[in-house]
């Protein structure tokens, strides 16, 4: 009885190791990048001196891979539906992983994709962009209220070329 005691102990410790040795190689944590409160405070500042440059005045919105908020400006006297739309266009460019225009122009061009303007989550209006570090979507930014789709996305490429230079 010892015998089969100490053989059972001994197979369940070889069992604990070999599962031990399997999890250190194999990584249970993911390791992403992710947009950072400064980053997006840095995105949404060059992003609304661009509309400003232009004479513009806007809203934007940063989200992070998840499609959490992380930050927000809206200049003064932007009406405010402005807010709710931008955090949507930078959520459906998250989403999506493609810019809200480009988002747009296909729905509206390819019956297969029309259908994405009957999902609630997503709003069809350019001005969103994703984030990118290398080819992973790490966040996006959406502007609303600065005089149209095309205005909005070029506030945020501008500040994306700025902050962000190597991911577009």
């Amino acid at each position: 009885m010892h015998l089969r005691s100490a053989a059972t102990l001994s197979l369940l410790a070889l069992a604990m190791a070999s599962s031990t040795t399997w999890a250190a190689n194999e990584p249970q944590v993911a390791q992403r990048q992710d947009v950072t409160l400064a980053l997006a405070n840095d995105l949404l500042n060059a992003t609304l001196a661009a509309c400003h440059a232009d004479g513009r005045t806007g809203v934007a919105a940063v989200v992070d891979r998840g499609g959490n908020l992380v930050a927000v400006q809206r200049d003064d006297n932007v009406g405010p539906h402005n807010t709710l739309a931008a955090q949507r266009k930078a959520f459906t460019a998250l989403s999506t992983k493609t810019a809200t225009r480009l988002l747009s122009e296909r729905a509206r061009n390819n019956p297969d994709a029309e259908n994405l303007n009957t999902l609630d989550e997503l709003l069809l209006l350019g001005g969103g962009v994703p984030l990118k570090v290398g080819d992973q979507v790490i966040g996006a930014i959406g502007v609303a209220g600065a005089g149209g789709a095309e205005i909005d996305e070029g506030c945020a490429l501008k500040a994306i070329a700025q902050i962000l230079p190597s991911t577009h």
